[in-house]
């Protein structure tokens, strides 16, 4: 078996990625929000352009799948009079900022992402997956969600700027942070090589300056789940995918103004009501919230077996967390789970307590066999 092969790039808007329904159109909403008829006008794209279908990604981001190359240019112009789209293609790609989904608008989140976007061109050049954290509430909700580079409260109560990967930042003034986090990003730029493109490793073979740490962050918020919020209802999708149609039935219904995207497979409506939500996850308890599949065969062209209809199936029978992926990349989720099964020639390999790439405590495994597996974390 060929080992996969690891993209160094995600796919945006100009820049698609070809998959095994077609290419994959990432959109990256400003402030992770869309208003409504934003919402509407992409899940409209979405079934004249693409298979109707939309993924939510753990950065915060929608990507619509199953667009022709015919189609492509079409969709673009849609997005741009749709505000969402950026016109040069080089800032569209540095836009990689993941802001905390309960802010208040012209609070220090907003202000500084404002700031941030405002200063893209003044980045070095970057890998593309690098990006940004802003986490400026009472408490910090993204600190297990992918970023190089983060700004956030620290313990403290005021602001720290920290790097992935190291445990304290160091207090900046909000009219100083952004200069501050573009200052990291030039060190990370001259010390970076291609087998360290992330922030968190670089800092495991190079120290940081000394006066960049020092100040602890401040505490964690409790895992947002399903429910009502001061903001509107929460809910989540499954596996991170959404029905065009079910999204602009859900956006019409409960009356929400907006949709805020979260990076844990769950959307804010912002300003809506509770509505019955059917094709989403809406209660706490739902063990879907704590599974992870990739899209696997024959979507992926990678991916060595199904793995939606096997991850719904062993979903309710873990204790725990469960991870299925198409193959050992793991692109689904990158931290371990109670139980990982990975896709090998249309089988699974079992992985306990670990990552994709982890070695195996049980090969070969048919979908049958899984099933009736007893000893399972």
């Amino acid at each position: 078996m060929s080992a996969p092969v690891v993209k160094g790039w995600c796919p945006g808007a100009h820049r698609p990625m070809m998959s095994g329904d077609g290419l994959v159109v990432r959109v990256r909403p400003r402030m992770a929000r869309l208003t409504a008829e934003q919402v509407l006008g992409l899940c409209d794209a979405a079934q004249r352009h693409g298979n109707g279908r939309l993924d939510l990604t753990n950065r915060a981001n929608l990507q619509l799948r199953g667009v022709s190359e015919q189609t492509h240019r079409q969709l673009l112009d849609d997005l741009a009079n749709l505000d969402l789209l950026d016109p040069e293609p080089g800032l569209e790609s540095r836009r990689n900022i993941l802001v905390q989904p309960f802010y208040e608008h012209g609070d220090q989140t907003c202000r500084l992402t404002e700031i941030l976007l405002d200063r893209l061109a003044d980045l070095p050049e970057l890998p593309a997956k690098f990006g940004f954290a802003i986490d400026t509430g009472s408490n910090r909700v993204l600190s297990e969600n992918s970023a190089d580079i983060r700004l956030e409260t620290g313990m403290s109560g005021g602001l720290i700027l920290r790097a992935d990967g190291s445990q304290t930042g160091v207090c900046v003034s909000e009219e100083r942070a952004i200069d501050a986090a573009l200052g990291m990003a030039r060190w990370f730029a001259r010390h970076s090589s291609p087998e360290l493109r992330r922030m968190r490793n670089l800092v495991r073979h190079t120290s940081l300056p000394g006066h960049w740490t020092g100040k602890p962050p401040g505490p964690l918020a409790t895992r947002s789940e399903p429910g009502f919020t001061p903001k509107g209802p929460l809910v989540g999708a499954a596996f991170g995918q959404i029905l065009a149609l079910a999204l602009d039935d859900l956006i019409r219904k409960s009356g929400a103004r907006a949709l805020r995207i979260t990076p844990w497979r769950q959307i804010l409506l912002e300003g809506g009501h509770s509505t019955p939500a059917p094709g989403f996850v809406t209660r706490p308890d739902d063990p879907l919230l704590t599974a992870d599949a990739c899209s696997g065969a024959p979507i992926c062209p990678q991916a060595q077996a199904e793995t939606q209809m096997i991850a719904r199936q062993m979903a309710g029978r873990i204790g725990g967390s469960l991870h299925v992926s198409g193959c050992t990349k793991g692109c689904a989720r990158q931290t371990a789970a109670s139980v990982t099964l990975v896709g090998r020639n249309g089988r699974f390999d079992l992985v306990k307590r670990g990552r994709a790439g982890d070695e195996p405590a049980m090969r070969g495994l048919t979908p049958e066999d899984l099933l009736t597996l007893t000893d399972l974390t």
